[in-house]
């Protein structure tokens, strides 16, 4: 038996053979193979789309100066990080996990799209393309190889969320919303896509540039539906929960596509509730240019729960003006440890119970 420790505060003493145990039962959910591609074979699968980027992955992003050093670093015959691909099980293709940038910048070179800016350590090929490359080079440039990974379509789909959100730990790691997109298409994801686009919940929530790219919108509207459909099965580790909570959904509007209706109707009627009463909606004040998530959630899930009970609920807006400039207000939705599954339920309650409270 061994002692676990976390930081210097000794905790439940724990057996070596039950985390053995632990260690073999999640390796074996990934089940991957390593392969070796040319150059010339990447650049030639993504034509012709038998290797696709899914809708998930970021834009296209890399400016002008860093695609010109992958080429170089192509060219100087350096190591290049490893490619990730995942195998659709239903066609076969090879979907680009990570790596994206890198292969597109490659087909954009070959295909004589790319010019190269100005090289620091191969300056007199600055301003070249790839058909100003003597033919040997071509050849060299095309038959040069980068390693990958391919996870097979056995693995499930947290199995697939993990690589996600390990492989790119330590770059820009792909955030919750990003992940679930990947590993969990479906009707459940197109109905919080499809809302977090609507203008009455853009105009609500404010976002920086950042934000925005990052699908933050998204994680909102997920978090609207799995905190006031399932609070009481919340856990702190909020990713995991909205996975699992995104995945049973999936399968419930895969079973029954009209429920996808009354989700749509419940989120929009509380969406217009908070807009008529709420003065500044989601934001502190009339001048806020970001949506805090606590406030957000204090706000989103306390109307949802108080219309559950009145649906033709109707509030002193004065009174309810009040309410939201109080400092409890603003001490619940700055608290310390704003995850944990108490201050959720604590934010939505005071929400809730201060509406129904102040009924015109």
């Amino acid at each position: 038996m061994a002692t676990a420790r976390k930081g210097d505060k000794v905790t439940e003493p724990i057996d070596s053979n039950e985390a053995e145990v632990q260690i073999s039962e999640q390796s074996r959910r990934i089940g991957y193979n390593t392969v070796e591609y040319t150059i010339e074979y990447l650049a030639e699968k993504l034509r012709s789309g038998d290797f696709y980027i899914p809708e998930y992955q970021r834009a296209y992003v890399w400016e002008e100066d860093r695609k010109s050093r992958f080429v170089e670093s192509l060219l100087l015959g350096l190591p290049i990080p490893f490619l990730f691909f995942w195998e659709n099980n239903e066609d076969g293709r090879l979907e680009i996990v990570d790596g994206s940038q890198r292969i597109r910048t490659i087909r954009e070179f070959l295909d004589d799209e790319l010019f190269l800016g100005d090289l620091e350590t191969l300056d007199k090929s600055s301003g070249f393309k790839f058909s100003d490359l003597k033919e040997s080079r071509k050849r060299k440039l095309k038959n040069r190889t980068i390693r990958g990974v391919v996870l097979d379509e056995q693995a499930d789909d947290q199995a697939r969320a993990d690589l996600f959100d390990r492989i790119n730990t330590g770059s820009k790691s792909a955030n919750p919303a990003e992940i679930r997109r990947g590993a969990l298409p479906g009707p459940f994801t197109a109905l919080v896509t499809e809302l977090a686009e609507s203008e009455v919940f853009r105009d609500l929530t404010p976002m920086t540039g950042l934000q925005e790219n990052s699908r933050t919108r998204e994680e909102l509207v997920a978090r609207f539906f799995a905190l006031s459909g399932d609070l009481e099965g919340y856990r702190d580790r909020v990713a995991d929960y909205l996975f699992d909570y995104s995945k049973t959904l999936t399968a419930e509007l895969i079973s029954n596509p009209e429920r996808a209706d009354s989700m749509r109707s419940e989120f929009k009627t509380a969406m217009e509730f908070i807009v008529q009463n709420f003065p500044y909606g989601f934001k502190r004040n009339s001048r806020s240019k970001a949506t805090p998530k606590t406030r957000y959630e204090a706000i989103a899930i306390g109307t949802k729960q108080a219309l559950e009970e009145v649906p033709e609920l109707r509030v002193n807006k004065q009174a309810l003006a009040e309410l939201i400039a109080s400092d409890d207000f603003s001490r619940i939705t700055r608290a310390d440890g704003g995850n944990a599954k108490a201050r959720v339920q604590q934010r939505a309650s005071f929400i809730k119970n201060g509406l129904l409270e102040r009924q015109a």
